[in-house]
Parts: structure tokens; sequence; C-alpha cells
């Protein structure tokens, strides 16, 4: 049989799709879940630091992806690392079912992509693909 083989830009187009798919639901999470957030006066301030336009949509989606009791080891910790993170004992009280599994899906897309793309770039300056 012949050997298969695969080039460096067919494996690193899958996660770009995949990062892709996860830009498309990070547009849509900001717009249905983080839009109805930012307009609740009582959720407003509790989103995280926003370090760039858009970035309360990432730390509401990591609220919402990260285990309660991982999150409750962040809020806990006498550094104060918590005032990065969104509330997400706020938010699990102000989302839906659908927006919390919108949070996820769009959460992990988006890390697992961001991971392999890291991951295949540094296998190919190491190691060589071609």
């Amino acid at each position: 049989m012949g050997k298969f083989i695969v080039s460096f830009s067919t494996l690193l187009a899958i996660p770009a799709v995949v990062a892709f798919i996860a830009w498309i639901l990070f547009v849509i999470f900001g717009q249905v879940t983080v839009r109805k957030l930012r307009k609740n006066p009582e959720t407003r301030h509790e989103l995280g630091i926003e370090f760039l336009s858009g970035w309360d949509i990432f730390n509401v989606a990591q609220a919402l992806t990260i285990p309660k009791s991982v999150m409750q080891r962040i809020r806990d910790n006498p550094q104060g690392g918590s005032v990065l993170f969104a509330n997400y004992e706020l938010l699990y009280e102000h989302t839906t079912v659908f927006d919390r599994v919108l949070a996820r899906v769009f959460y992990v897309l988006f890390a697992l992509s961001g991971f392999a793309i890291i991951m295949l770039v540094m296998a190919d300056f190491f190691w060589g693909f071609d």
C-alpha cells in the first residue's frame, strides 16, 4: 500500500477551521449572552477586567466553562486573582442552559484550536515537517 503523507499545511488547516468556527461562536455568544449581561445592572460590573474591547466575552465564557470548584479556589485566593475573573455565581443566576452550553462549546473550541496551532508551529520549528 502507498504511504499516506500529510503536509504541514493540511495539519494546520484543521485547527484553523476549528478556530474559525470558534470565532463565529465568539460573535454569537457576545451578541446573545454577554450583551444581555452588560445591560443588566446587577451583572454589568461583574464581568471581569476588560483589557481589550470584547475581553469580557472571554471572561464570561471562562467563568461558565471552568468547574465551580476551581473558580471557588481562584476567588478565595488571598493574592487577589479573582479581580481578573467574572463572578461565576452571579453569571449562573442570570444565564440560561443554552447560554452555558454555548459558552462551553465556544471556549473549548477556542482553547483547543489555539493549543493545537501553537503545538503544530512549535513541532514544525523544532523538527520540521517538510
